[in-house]
């Protein structure tokens, strides 16, 4: 299974400990950094491939085989997964088999789930495919253009008016669950303006739930960083004025990563869209004779890069060296 920016060495990872979904089994849709977002705080890096057009990236009934032997060795070893959920380090409504992958991932008896920058929900048939996943979590992290650009720094084909209007139609037609998630970036979308204006639309949206991010992991752009507790707070009450159910999801989600098929492979899998920190890369290879070594190793192969992030140290996958330029 080949994909035209590279792949990671396995496009289905974890399960991994998610704050939102309990133990979630990911798939990565799209190859490196395909996007129609660049956004400023983006834990996986720039995007190199900005489109905002949808096609093939990998089989989906390769990765459908793929997902149905994890998902059987990892209940094998009595571990438990929640939901299946399409996570890519890009957008990944840009894969054009997206509603052929949700009907799979239906069929092997999981929840799946989605997690959209919802810059594509304008066109209605990733809305009807979107239809298909029992839970799908929609971007919002500025509903005036200025502060949008700033923060999400999209593709120039896209219109946040457009976004607005097609979240609002989903959320409509949607029978599962809809959340939402706003990454607060400092001084960029927390005025209590822009936090008025955000409540106002997600008050008409009526997710199920409205979830308050920060960047928690080493971000693209060098001086982004999480908002004060001041401001977070200040955050929450403007929401929770407005909406029933907001919650931050600013806790660290643990280290509790399972592991499955070859070590490495499977953890370069999770790093590809998952930065982790380094005790838990340590505790991942605590079956390596020296996993301190290993991971030296992977740094000095090029293969992992460390990025030291409010006094933590992170762990990611480095981007493939080749690209195929498509998009934007």
């Amino acid at each position: 299974m080949t994909g035209a920016g590279g792949t990671p060495p396995s496009v289905v990872f974890g399960p991994v400990p998610s704050r939102r979904l309990g133990r979630s089994m990911g798939i990565n849709n799209i190859p490196s950094k395909h996007c129609s977002y660049s956004c400023v705080y983006c834990q996986v890096g720039r995007t190199t491939n900005m489109s905002v057009t949808r096609r093939v990236f990998y089989d989906p009934d390769s990765i459908l085989r793929e997902l149905t032997e994890k998902l059987d060795e990892v209940r094998a070893g009595g571990d438990a997964v929640d939901y299946v959920t399409v996570v890519p380090d890009g957008e990944p409504t840009l894969d054009i088999n997206l509603g052929r992958l949700l009907d799979g991932i239906n069929s092997t008896g999981v929840p799946s789930a989605v997690i959209s920058n919802s810059s594509l929900i304008t066109y209605p048939d990733v809305r009807e495919e979107l239809m298909r996943s029992s839970w799908v979590s929609l971007k919002a992290d500025g509903v005036r253009t200025e502060v949008w650009k700033a923060v999400d720094r999209p593709h120039g084909a896209l219109r946040l008016e457009n976004i607005l209007e097609g979240i609002m139609e989903f959320s409509r037609d949607h029978s599962g669950r809809l959340v939402t998630e706003t990454m607060l970036v400092e001084g960029m979308n927390t005025g209590t303006r822009d936090l008025e204006a955000l409540a106002d639309f997600l008050a008409k949206v009526g997710p199920a739930t409205v979830y308050l991010s920060v960047p928690s992991r080493p971000p693209a752009e060098p001086g982004i960083g999480p908002p004060s507790t001041e401001t977070l707070n200040r955050a929450y009450q403007i929401l929770a004025s407005r909406l029933e159910n907001v919650e931050y999801l600013t806790g660290y989600e643990g280290e509790d990563f399972s592991r499955s098929g070859e070590l490495v492979a499977g953890l370069l899998s999770i790093l590809a869209v998952h930065p982790m920190r380094e005790s838990a890369v340590l505790r991942y290879l605590s079956d390596v004779k020296d996993p301190e070594a290993k991971l030296g190793e992977l740094v000095r192969d090029g293969l992992v890069g460390r990025e030291v992030h409010l006094g933590e140290v992170y762990y990611l996958l480095r981007p493939p060296a080749s690209s195929d330029g498509s998009g934007g």
